[in-house]
């Protein structure tokens, strides 16, 4: 059932004035609200009654006198067609769309040796696994406020049909309504949502126990997730920001807490204001810590974190966990990131709030994630060449002297084999992370890698080495192997802690690259990781450090990999990064397109191209000019008809884009817990 709510006054003979509000607001009702349930403002409102969308259509077509007129074949007239679009549901035909987005995932079992693992870690394990599923709850909250009804309502109704299923299959991968790989656009309707009853919102009327709506979600996802207010732009983030003291400036850009709203003290007014009814000063914002948004779900995931810590058998396990459990509850991360960075321990734990993705206004906020594994201790002795050498990179890299860094710390790295994860993981699963990303600890202490062995094998396996047999020319395919595809992953994490992070501005301010760069900074350090990455393994190769073997594998390897990334969309940082990187290459004839469609790489020309545009990304982020990363990511990181092209023949063959993982023994403690 739909409702329309138009205000209009009747004066002048009779004659309509349109002087009101223009806002026209949906509201999915589940049954029609009976007429006397209305309290009419007699002044301003004539009538209320319920007429079907298409007479409502025809009468204000025909420019009917008891209406207010409204030009249907104008603006207004797109109501009817959005209206259309999210009621008039074909259930066969959603059916196939789904299925067809769910395709795009491999299902990839992930799993990890225990046997290395004590009696104590295991007993541990359970406790963490359980507490990683709490950052599911909050990530869940911080990427819409209405996300976890949606996501119990969808759940409790899977069964109901194999539409409700594949809604729900789809909705796990993604974590939210809209599509990662479709440059978040919803895929579900109006129609899905979850039904809330609000008795107290009209006059009681017999027989009939109140309002019942569909709590619709916004068909466009909001920039500024569950971390602002909804209705806040950033020209009124930034008044307010620019009338506080210099700490509090600080506090409102910081990772760890959430912007909200004086007047959205009661419920009625946060309804009005996520409707965008209120109007707002600046000085209506203020700052919550995590700590007390999140306060009920952190003490509760603080309290399993304590208990797994006083179980471990590893000290500095122990030290992280009762750390990370501090931090929870005080808001201050500093300790516990240092001592995730100098965990030595079989049981490999990451948990917390890092990544600034979710939030597309200002990539100021963090969201909450959970990464547990099984270290690989052979693979992790092969890899310290490439943390002892950042210092190295660093001095070498394609970038004037003045921006360079004198005290880039060596840089840990651990692989490890991933058991779960949890929160921030939805979409395109993640090979590898480099952390932390709070500046401070950047600078004082560097950046510690991870990297995830099993699910970099598993993206070899079902998705490169296909890509590449369909992209990659014949006499070039061979090249991509697992080697120089992992490889490349370390030294793009490594490249995350090189280069400029902290910088000084052209007036003598002190300042990051990210509060510079804003939302353009998670696509261009991604870019930034990835092309220096390149630079670095030739500059390595040179050095003698790593087998000139590796050479043209590593190019045609990074080839393969534009086309697996820029799938994710050109929302996601990675996959605008990537399609920045393409394009690039390709323009500079680094990249070729053959006649047959598929394309290579010139050997000849691809080293100056790759060091041509490591300079250009670092001297960006090394003067922290936003104009400049907006002007290469317009001109660059965009759908070109070569990439179109190779991105449809992929769909034409059915190639996957990305895995879902299985995990067979957290998902089994979780059973044994429930």
């Amino acid at each position: 059932m739909l409702n329309v709510t138009i205000n209009c006054s009747t004066i002048n003979d009779g004659k309509f004035i349109n002087n009101e509000y223009n806002d026209v607001y949906l509201v999915t009702t589940i049954d029609p609200i009976p007429l006397e349930a209305f309290t009419l403002q007699e002044s301003e409102v004539s009538a209320v009654k319920y007429l079907s969308l298409e007479e409502y259509r025809r009468v204000l077509a025909q420019e009917h006198p008891e209406y207010v007129p409204y030009d249907v074949n104008g603006e207004y007239g797109q109501l009817f067609t959005i209206i259309e679009k999210r009621y008039k549901e074909n259930a066969e035909a959603r059916s196939l769309a789904l299925e067809k987005q769910l395709n795009r995932y491999a299902s990839s079992s992930l799993s990890a040796e225990l046997t290395g693992l004590t009696a104590a870690d295991k007993e541990a394990l359970k406790l963490l696994v359980k507490a990683a599923t709490i950052m599911d709850k909050i990530f869940y909250v911080q990427v819409w406020y209405s996300n976890p009804s949606l996501r119990d309502w969808l759940k409790e109704n899977a069964d109901k049909s194999q539409l409700d299923k594949l809604k729900w299959m789809y909705y796990v991968i993604n974590k939210s309504p809209w599509s990662c790989l479709d440059e978040n656009e919803a895929f579900l309707t109006t129609a899905d949502s979850a039904i809330k009853l609000l008795p107290k919102a009209t006059k009681p009327v017999p027989g009939w126990k109140g309002f019942e709506y569909r709590a619709a979600f916004p068909a466009v996802k909001p920039p500024g997730a569950n971390f602002y207010p909804p209705d806040m732009d950033k020209m009124e983030f930034n008044l307010w920001k620019d009338s506080l003291q210099q700490d509090k400036q600080e506090e409102a850009m910081g990772f760890f807490n959430v912007i909200r709203r004086h007047s959205e003290s009661s419920s009625e007014d946060s309804i009005s204001h996520k409707m965008g009814n209120v109007t707002s000063s600046p000085q209506d914002l203020y700052v919550v810590p995590y700590s007390q948004e999140y306060n009920s779900l952190l003490a509760e995931a603080a309290t399993l974190l304590r208990k797994a810590g006083d179980m471990t058998s590893s000290s500095s396990l122990k030290r992280l966990l009762y750390s990370k459990a501090d931090a929870f509850l005080s808001n201050d991360y500093y300790d516990s990131d240092i001592a995730w960075m100098e965990l030595d321990s079989k049981l490999d734990v990451t948990i917390g709030p890092y990544e600034t993705y979710e939030d597309a206004l200002f990539g100021y906020k963090a969201t909450f994630e959970a990464f547990i594994g099984v270290r690989d201790d052979e693979a992790t002795a092969q890899l310290t060449l490439f943390g002892d050498q950042l210092q190295v990179l660093e001095k070498n890299l394609p970038l004037d002297e003045i921006y360079k860094s004198e005290n880039v710390t060596a840089a840990p790295i651990r692989v490890i084999q991933l058991l779960y994860n949890a929160g921030d993981v939805k979409g395109p699963q993640t090979v590898a992370f480099n952390l932390p990303n709070d500046e401070r600890i950047v600078k004082d202490r560097g950046t510690s890698m991870v990297m995830l062995k099993n699910v970099s094998e598993a993206k070899f396996k079902l998705i490169l080495k296909p890509i590449a047999n369909v992209c990659i020319m014949e006499e070039q395919r061979e090249l991509v192997d697992f080697d120089s595809f992992f490889t490349h992953t370390i030294c793009h994490e490594c490249c995350h802690g090189i280069g400029p992070h902290t910088i000084t501005l052209p007036n003598g301010q002190k300042s990051t690259v990210r509060l510079e760069l804003q939302e353009l900074h998670s696509s261009l350090e991604e870019a930034k990781a990835d092309i220096v990455g390149l630079w670095a393994l030739r500059f390595l190769m040179d050095k003698d450090l790593l087998p000139k073997s590796l050479a043209k594998s590593m190019y045609v390897s990074f080839l393969a990999g534009c086309f697996r990334s820029v799938r994710f969309g050109l929302e996601e940082a990675h996959g605008k990064g990537q399609a920045l990187q393409f394009n690039y290459l390709f323009e500079k004839g680094a990249f070729i397109l053959h006649p047959d469609e598929t394309f290579g790489v010139d050997f000849e020309k691809v080293e100056d191209s790759v060091a041509s545009l490591s300079r250009e990304i670092l001297t960006i982020q090394a003067r922290g000019d936003k104009e400049a990363a907006k002007t290469l990511l317009q001109k660059y990181g965009v759908m070109t008809p070569p990439l179109k092209r190779a991105l449809e023949r992929l769909e034409t063959v059915q190639v996957p884009v990305d895995i879902v993982p299985d995990f067979s023994i957290a998902n089994q403690i979780l059973r044994d817990i429930n």
